[in-house]
């Protein structure tokens, strides 16, 4: 995963809201999707990265949309030029490892 000026996240409870606000965020600004975390109890984040101000619109929409359905977002949070070893965490998550190879 290249290294981006800031990452977005957002968590909530049920994969059909977190696909929403993924889809939200890619739509409302130019952000990579990263990946996903779900946790054994049922919530889910999902990363994207890209510039601050594209993160902060895409974190915005992406809570925006779980709101719309009525669902309560966990967390969210725009973290703007995140340290390189912040990487070793959020790279166990990146769509190459979570996803199987064809």
């Amino acid at each position: 995963m290249s290294r981006a000026s800031a990452l977005g996240l957002v968590e909530v409870f049920g994969l059909v809201y977190v696909l929403e606000a993924a889809d939200a965020m890619l739509k409302a600004a130019n952000v990579d999707l990263v990946g996903y975390e779900n946790t054994a109890s049922g919530y889910i984040s999902v990363l994207v990265q890209g510039d601050v101000s594209a993160c902060n619109s895409a974190v915005e929409a992406g809570v925006g949309a779980i709101e719309r359905m009525g669902a309560e977002v966990h967390s969210s949070i725009v973290i703007p030029s995140p340290h390189q070893d912040i990487y070793k965490i959020t790279d166990r998550y990146s769509l190459e490892k979570l996803l199987p190879h064809k």
